[in-house]
């Protein structure tokens, strides 16, 4: 029987993974047997998804291209020269000009420093979130198995409260403190209140391991395995927040993003489970970035299995949360040929580097319980897919931008929509994943979305340059990785945002705040780039993960930053003066 969900799919002409899965898998993947390859060749690739997608193009992967020749600072006016093309690696060359220490000096303009805290969370990647108990602002700094909670009522004087996780150093990885059970993380989170409850609700996405399980899905069979049967929830849980520590939170939902099994054990979902911080207000929807099973299977990522769409879900009893939607773009399931002739329109198919789908859900300038309509989502190599969510048991996609392929690293990742209330404009960006600028350059990118069937690229922000007093003219010489990350979490970070100024993590060049009163001319207006780690502070291989990632608290006019050797507390006067204690209306609102 089709359910009302998979019956809208088919009168929208769109094949959904549901229906694909009405289908016997051998007769799903009938035509991969007589594609190109021998059949011994197909015996490598036990699984059928993963073989299913190998077939529907053949490997176009790019070369490694030469420093010096092909990249670098190959011309006379101190600019890099960016590759136009390369694979994901995990050990980038130097090059002719590029420092050959890493540079100990800090530089600021229009920002300065409140306060250095030395603990080290984690040197990879962290989520942020800031909950107000009483008279104390609390922040929660996690990422995989790693949580850091400290009180930071005076940014001054920050108190950590509790530690778990791996013990960071320049030794490498300690042991684990207040470990979590095998298979278990801290997933990225949305903190919202909930009147019904009368308390603070998370809501954590819990999503398959992104790294650290295999390099390459086409060689690695027992990689796949391991994800297909992953140890933990493919979803995501929810909280009550009876306090502000780990033992106080109180589990009220976990809930499995493959729907077609809501029943399903561990170890027998399907999909991705639930990626990056859900986008919930608080109110009755929440939207997700996730692959409800194993066919949206068309996705370069060598590591990575899912291509994920995006899901609406009925938060209005956070006990038992309630499926909406299900929104897959074309290009995403593989063994449907209408999207696998979508995907061979991509002119990255077949460069087995670059992601394919969302990476985190669509992005809203304000809830659809207050009005809100519309939603932006960036699904890296798929483009920009501006969604109607006005009904989210019927999301539909109203315009599409396509952008020109920059791969490796990631593609059209993080949309801030702060001005678009104001101006129509919102700025996609994707981010660095290889050090050493072997990569093409990440654009922030400024889209026109006054008409949202027909979004389009007006310009980019200004790529930052080094201060005069610098040792090199071109951040790529500094080492390590550069270009834009994320401006923060505007769905949790207090205040959410501000009008006219927009600051992004730049890895090597620190913080970057750009003026953005007119978003078709944005300039930098401020900017603080810390000091690498000293010798000892952490181990070499996370040298070149700088600040990796930005929290702004706007009602305090607080910027915490992110580093492979600690995290900073800086403030501007281009946000306003700085403020200490607990504001007058609480975070979360109520």
């Amino acid at each position: 029987m089709i359910s009302l969900i998979e019956n809208k799919h088919f009168i929208r002409g769109i094949r959904t993974a549901t229906a694909l899965l009405l289908i016997a898998p051998t007769l799903i993947f009938a035509d991969s047997e007589t594609s190109s390859g021998s059949e011994d060749e197909k015996a490598q690739i036990p699984d059928p998804y993963i073989r299913a997608f190998r077939d529907v193009v053949y490997d176009q992967r790019p070369p490694r291209p030469v420093p010096g020749r092909d990249y670098g600072m190959i011309t006379e006016d101190g600019k890099f020269t960016h590759p136009k093309a390369t694979p994901m690696v995990t050990d980038p060359p130097t090059f002719e000009g590029q420092l050959d220490y890493w540079d100990q000096n800090s530089y600021a303009k229009n920002v300065e420093v409140v306060n250095f805290v030395p603990e080290i969370v984690s040197p990879f990647h962290l989520w942020q979130n800031i909950v107000d108990f009483g008279d104390r602002r609390i922040m929660y700094s996690y990422g995989g198995r790693d949580l850091g909670v400290f009180d930071i009522t005076d940014p001054k004087d920050v108190k950590t409260l509790w530690r778990g996780g791996t013990v960071y150093s320049g030794d490498g990885f300690g042991p684990e403190e207040n470990p979590l059970p095998p298979g278990d993380r801290y997933g990225a989170a949305s903190i919202q209140w909930n009147n019904e409850l009368g308390k603070y609700v998370m809501v954590q996405s819990l999503e398959v391991a992104r790294i650290g399980v295999m390099h390459d899905k086409l060689t690695e069979p027992e990689g796949v395995e391991k994800i297909r049967k992953w140890g933990a929830l493919k979803g995501f849980k929810v909280y009550a927040l009876n306090g502000p520590l780990p033992s106080e939170w109180e589990l009220l939902a976990a809930v499995t993003t493959d729907y077609e099994h809501p029943n399903a054990p561990i170890g027998k979902q399907q999909g991705s489970g639930s990626l990056d911080v859900p986008a919930w207000f608080g109110g009755k929807y929440m939207f997700l970035a996730a692959a409800p099973n194993d066919s949206y299977a068309l996705i370069e990522y060598p590591d990575y299995l899912h291509s994920p769409g995006y899901q609406a879900w009925d938060m209005s009893d956070p006990r038992n949360p309630r499926l909406l939607d299900q929104f897959a773009a074309p290009g995403q399931i593989v063994g449907d040929k209408d999207h696998e002739d979508a995907y061979l329109m991509n002119p990255r198919a077949g460069n087995r580097t670059s992601w394919m789908g969302s990476r985190m859900p669509p992005f809203l300038s304000q809830p659809v319980e207050e009005g809100g309509r519309y939603a932006f989502g960036g699904m890296a190599g798929l483009g920009l897919h501006v969604l109607d969510v006005s009904d989210p048991e019927n999301m539909q996609s109203v315009g599409h931008l396509a952008l020109p392929p920059k791969f490796g690293g990631t593609e059209a990742d993080n949309i801030d929509v702060s001005q678009y209330e104001r101006t129509g404009y919102v700025f996609m960006n994707g981010y660095p994943m290889n050090d050493e600028c072997f990569e093409p350059y990440k654009d922030i990118f400024v889209i026109d979305a006054k008409d949202v069937t027909n979004p389009h690229v007006v310009t980019t922000f200004p790529r930052p340059t080094p201060p005069e007093n610098a040792a090199f003219t071109d951040y790529c010489q500094r080492r390590g990785s550069f270009g834009p990350k994320r401006p923060g979490y505007h769905t949790t970070q207090p205040g959410r945002w501000m009008q006219n100024i927009v600051p992004y993590a730049f890895y090597n060049a620190g913080v970057q705040l750009f003026d953005v009163s007119d978003p078709t001319n944005p300039t930098i207006a401020g900017y603080y780039v810390p000091r690498f780690p000293n010798e000892g502070e952490i181990f070499g291989s996370a040298y070149g993960n700088l600040t990796f990632g930005i929290y702004v608290e706007y009602d305090r006019n607080i910027i915490w930053a992110f580093t492979n050797h600690g995290f900073y507390a800086l403030t501007s006067p281009l946000l306003g003066n700085p403020i200490s204690g607990v504001p007058k209306v609480s975070w979360p609102t109520r």
